[in-house]
């Protein structure tokens, strides 16, 4: 199959109408970028569900904040665009800046609320209103379709579903596990800014959320405070990060529990030289011994 590159909004639209004039399921992955092997895994379970995969190759400037990485994002269109054809996809989307916001946007998306004012939210301000409207305005041009997004960026995930939901988008949002390297850091693009020494000592970020997992469905702890401590405790040891966050939080509205009583989510935020990563995992207290 012959991957087709397309730079004009106008152009995908059409390109995409045309699929589904034919009969055609539209698989769609939105990234920014940078593939690796959970994009690929993205890609190739749309091809399997989708008559044509199309992916969007887009870094989005309005969701980074003052002082983030935008100018140094990596970028290689090459690259991603061979990795994509042999993952399956037809199609990439890759516009300019321009094309995309040929002026500066004067409406905004936005999930307002719990979902969006904690973690991610709380230490990156206006990122989730950036992520909200670059994913409308790519929901919009796309047109109905399966859109592939995996569980890593759990936040992000949960705020675009909720997008959809509240605006009745003609998107179906299909949730894929995350990939992770042999030993458990979850596959990033911000990985490639580790250092040899940072990549070694990354993984201990997984290991903090294991240390949670542990903590709830093997010493039956119950309050969110004590398995957040020990999530906390377990990458202490690791001086190379600086954690920002350790959370316990119900998987559909991200609030902290009372008590860990059902399957919560497990999510952590840490620096280490010039990356920080997040990564997430599910924990499900044990059965309540009977009476």
């Amino acid at each position: 199959m012959n991957l087709e590159l397309v730079e004009q909004a106008a152009a995908w639209r059409g390109r995409l109408e045309s699929c589904r004039a034919k009969g055609q399921q539209v698989g769609l992955v939105p990234t920014m970028g940078a593939l690796h092997g959970g994009h690929m895994s993205l890609i190739r379970r749309a091809a399997s569900e989708c008559d044509v995969v199309t992916l969007t190759d887009y870094v989005n400037p309005l969701q980074f904040g003052a002082g983030e990485d935008l100018a140094g994002y990596p970028r290689d269109l090459e690259r991603d665009c061979r990795l994509a054809g042999e993952a399956g996809a037809a199609i990439v989307f890759a516009p300019i800046p321009q094309e995309m916001w040929p002026q500066p946007p004067a409406t905004t998306v936005s999930v307002a609320g719990e979902l969006t004012d904690v973690l991610e939210g709380s230490s990156r301000p206006g990122h989730f209103a950036g992520v909200t409207t670059i994913v409308a305005k790519l929901f919009s041009l796309a047109g109905p379709c399966v859109a592939y997004f995996g569980e890593k960026d759990y936040q992000q995930l949960a705020v675009v579903r909720r997008m959809v939901e509240d605006l009745s988008m003609p998107v179906e949002i299909v949730v894929c596990p995350t990939v992770r390297d042999t030993d458990g850091l979850a596959m990033s693009s911000r990985n490639a800014y580790l250092t040899a020494a940072e990549r070694e000592a990354a993984p201990h970020l997984f290991y903090a959320l294991l240390a949670g997992k542990r903590a709830v469905e093997d010493e039956g702890i119950d309050e969110p405070a004590l398995v957040e401590k020990a999530m906390a405790e377990s990458l202490a040891g690791q001086p190379a990060f600086t954690l920002d966050y350790a959370a316990v939080a119900e998987p559909a509205t991200l609030r902290t529990p009372d008590r860990v009583t059902s399957e919560v989510r497990l999510l952590m935020a840490a620096r280490i030289g010039r990356a920080r990563l997040i990564d997430n995992i599910a924990a499900t207290p044990p059965p309540a011994n009977p009476d």
